[in-house]
């Protein structure tokens, strides 16, 4: 479940962040473009948090 919400909110956030970028350049929005990168850095993210080994004794339930 928290990979959905991972990508979900990776998702909204890459469509803002692409939004403003685009508008800031002056170019046009793409929404495929910004879907593309939401969705990849939601990716990276649960990729980096995989790596990093996590500690029994700081998990709270």
């Amino acid at each position: 479940m928290r990979y959905l919400v991972t990508l979900f909110w990776g998702f909204i956030l890459g469509h803002v962040a692409f939004y403003i970028g685009s508008a800031l350049e002056g170019n046009g929005y793409n929404f495929v473009y910004a879907s593309i990168l939401g969705l990849f850095t939601g990716l990276v993210v649960i990729g980096l948090t995989a790596m990093f080994p996590k500690d029994k004794k700081m998990e709270v339930k």
